[in-house]
């Protein structure tokens, strides 16, 4: 029996459908979702192009500020200072998760996020493991090596099938999803960063590999140290201006003294 605010009792041979309402929209691609992921990272590290920022403001939020310089090399600077003056590959493990640990545990007592300190001191603990494991301090630097093949692969495969991780990343904070791939100078520009950034990390595994297989560990780790921060800056600071110049209304209209 049926009711009069039964949408089949004028319908009796029409199937009980709901009709999707009209502002539903379809899922997710996953070009979609990545992108969400990747600007959504560089929002938080203060990469946002839809923003007015100077560019040496973008790079030192990008690393973190002192705090974030401190937590990034104090860890390896330990490790690689012990172990070169004392050869006792325990004590230096211990002092790099150690310094990785207490800036983790301040982190937590101030209450502020702590997302980057706890990746460092998840990613120290992992590899003084494995060097504990291996009873060899070169492999202290295996997950940062991995790590560098891994993204440098990542960036390369994306530009050479047209799908950049930078401009998946941008297109999220800017709104505009993958129209981006429609514009020639856009695609153009992502293109080439994807492949500086590719060029960094490969450039760091080709570099370190060699005093990786050789045993020496304090080369190893000063080169960890010195292509670490000092490479990374310029990029960003690369890749902050080449965006803003392919997007110059969003980031450059509201105040022309933007630098």
């Amino acid at each position: 029996m049926t009711t009069p605010d039964d949408p089949r009792s004028d319908r009796p041979d029409r199937p009980d459908v709901t009709p999707p309402a009209a502002g539903d929209a379809p899922p997710p691609t996953a070009s979609e979702i990545l992108g969400q992921a990747l600007g959504s990272a560089a929002r938080r590290a203060g990469m946002d192009p839809a923003k007015q920022a100077h560019t040496g403001h973008v790079v030192w939020a990008a690393m973190g500020g002192w705090r974030g310089v401190f937590e990034s090399v104090l860890p390896g600077l330990a490790f690689v200072l012990l172990f070169t003056f004392t050869r006792d590959l325990v004590l230096s493990l211990v002092a790099s998760v150690g310094l990785a640990a207490v800036f983790t545990v301040v982190r937590l007592a101030q209450r502020s996020p702590v997302t980057a300190a706890l990746g460092g001191l998840v990613a120290t603990a992992a590899a003084a493991g494995l060097a504990l494991w291996t009873g060899r301090g070169q492999d202290n630097f295996v997950p940062g090596l991995i790590t560098n093949a891994a993204y440098g692969t990542a960036f390369l495969i994306s530009a050479l099938i047209g799908w950049s991780l930078i401009g998946l990343a941008v297109g999220f904070l800017m709104n505009e999803g993958t129209a981006w791939r429609k514009d020639a100078k856009k695609r153009r520009v992502f293109f080439w960063l994807a492949i500086a950034w590719a060029a960094l990390f490969f450039t760091r595994l080709a570099v370190q590999l060699p005093f990786y297989f050789a045993g020496d560990v304090t080369t190893l780790g000063t080169l960890k140290l010195v292509m670490g921060l000092p490479l990374f800056a310029p990029l960003i600071a690369v890749t902050w201006l080449a965006v803003r110049a392919v997007y110059p209304r969003h980031t450059e209209a509201s105040d022309p003294r933007d630098a």
